[in-house]
């Protein structure tokens, strides 16, 4: 069984993804760099005429800019049909960028230690302009898998990982998060500033945070912050489970397997309590 990731709707894809128009000078670039995009977040294959409907353009231009990035590996065509995913220097340009993550790096021994001690999933994750993003994923050992996968955005005020980053992150996230409208993924997500202060006052105090039900029903997860030799704030590491086996209130051993790996991972990059 696999609980997905938040599904996003189907839509036509306009001028900008974000809503802005492309430079003077810059359309095919920007055409280009919105295909590889939507390929990349395509589960299977897609063909000229999808992608010309989705873009609003025609097949020729389409396939033209098809042409070129399977030309320099960043597509692929499937040899049977003019269907197009993409390639693998996209993959390996994406390995090398993770690398980059000291984090990361470091933190692949800690993960797999955490999930034998507690058969969990675990996640790492870190910040970047603003958002948290997943960057690793060990499946646990229970029959429940999650859909979560390295890239995937969370929602700051709803998830453990983004609290720690609210919590121990720089002053400006948690104002920008405070100036949007809190999103009520369930019930129980922490809607109001006054009760997502609170909670990450207590994040503070007690060095970990929890989100139970708060992003999916019966889903809840234990994160601790990840420090550098600045002690700034560079990450987390957590585990997620069903709320049967990661209580609203999670266990000592939990709490303290799960800080003691994100001790452990900081203590690698550099930091030190002295």
């Amino acid at each position: 069984m696999t609980i997905p990731a938040t599904a996003t709707p189907r839509r036509k894809v306009r001028a900008s993804d974000d809503g802005q128009p492309a430079l003077p000078g810059t359309e095919t670039v920007d055409l280009s760099l919105r295909m590889l995009e939507h390929l990349a977040a395509s589960r299977e294959p897609v063909g000229v005429t999808d992608l010309a409907r989705a873009f609003e353009s025609s097949k020729a231009t389409v396939y033209r800019h098809l042409q070129t990035l399977v030309r320099h590996g960043f597509v692929r065509q499937e040899p049977t049909a003019m269907r197009y995913e993409v390639g693998i220097k996209l993959f390996i340009l994406g390995e090398r960028i993770r690398e980059r993550f000291d984090v990361l790096a470091v933190a692949r021994d800690e993960m797999a230690r955490l999930r034998e001690q507690c058969d969990q999933a675990v996640s790492l994750s870190a910040l970047a302009e603003d958002q948290v993003v997943v960057l690793e994923v060990l499946q646990g050992r229970s029959i429940v898998n999650f859909g979560t996968q390295p890239g995937t955005v969370l929602d700051l005020h709803a998830s453990a990982h983004g609290k720690v980053a609210l919590a121990f992150g720089p002053e400006e996230l948690l104002k920008r998060c405070l100036e949007k409208t809190l999103k009520a993924w369930t019930p129980q997500t922490v809607r109001t500033r006054p009760a997502l202060l609170r909670a990450l006052e207590q994040v503070r105090s007690r060095g970990w945070a929890t989100a139970p039900n708060q992003v999916l029903p019966g889903v809840n997860g234990v994160a601790a912050p990840i420090f550098n030799h600045l002690l700034s704030y560079v990450g987390a590491i957590a585990i997620v489970g069903s709320i049967q086996h990661i209580p609203a209130t999670p266990s000592r051993d939990q709490i303290g397997a799960v800080t003691e790996a994100a001790r452990r991972i900081s203590v690698k990059l550099g930091w030190s309590m002295k």
